[in-house]
């Protein structure tokens, strides 16, 4: 079965928010990239997992708060090893 994505948002994190690396390696899901966001209190999780439910379970698992799950889907999907080259010429400027 394919799986698809998620976005996990956790509000009003403290410093070391999202720092369960392993986090969402259960129950077929894989984590692909937590970003934190102090300004705004906020810890993003990608996910990968083969519905909502599943990722609602491996995130409870894994005793990860979620305020907020939603489904997403890749504009442009990572790459093993960017450099700044790949990245788009306007976000470079800004």
């Amino acid at each position: 079965m394919a799986n698809h994505l998620f976005v996990l948002e956790q509000y009003y994190c403290s410093a070391d928010a999202g720092a369960v690396a392993p986090l969402i390696a259960t129950v077929g899901c894989r984590l692909v990239a937590t970003i934190r966001l102090p300004t705004d209190d906020v810890v993003i999780a990608l996910v990968e997992g083969p519905d909502a439910e599943a990722v609602a379970a491996a995130a409870a698992v894994s005793a990860w708060r979620v305020d907020r799950l939603i489904p997403a889907w890749w504009i442009h999907p990572p790459q093993a090893n960017p450099t700044i080259s790949d990245v788009p010429r306007q976000v470079k400027e800004a």
